[in-house]
């Protein structure tokens, strides 16, 4: 019985990391699009700040998980990673009604949401 209650207190903390994360992303988005009305910025420097957004919320929501679950502290923050990258499909799918993003930029996201969440779990 007690180890449910543990496992119930992990979804729990994935769970907030994740909101946690979406906070970050959409914090991050808002100061780019004050940047992009202000500055004029290129389509270039969009995507690349948005990649930068993706790298900084994977970091953050690795460094939670690793220093809330204290062992395998990379493997938790990959999981963030991969997490985090799996809703953004899903809520690019569900608004796009369908996949528009080509299969090289699909997978070098999935690295760094991956990549970075595993870096900040290391961290933590």
């Amino acid at each position: 019985m007690e180890r449910t209650g543990k496992n119930n207190t992990t979804a729990l903390s994935i769970l907030k990391i994740l909101l946690f994360m979406y906070i970050i992303t959409g914090v991050l988005l808002l100061v780019l699009t004050l940047l992009l009305s202000k500055l004029q910025l290129s389509e270039s420097a969009v995507s690349i700040g948005i990649v930068v957004i993706y790298v900084i919320s994977g970091f953050v929501g690795g460094l939670l998980a690793g220093k809330k679950m204290k062992s395998r502290k990379f493997l938790w923050g990959m999981l963030m990673g991969a997490a985090y990258f799996l809703i953004l499909v899903i809520g690019s799918v569900v608004f796009h009604k369908g996949m528009d993003m080509e299969a090289s930029r699909f997978a070098t996201t999935l690295v760094l949401c991956i990549a970075s969440g595993m870096v900040g779990g290391m961290a933590g």
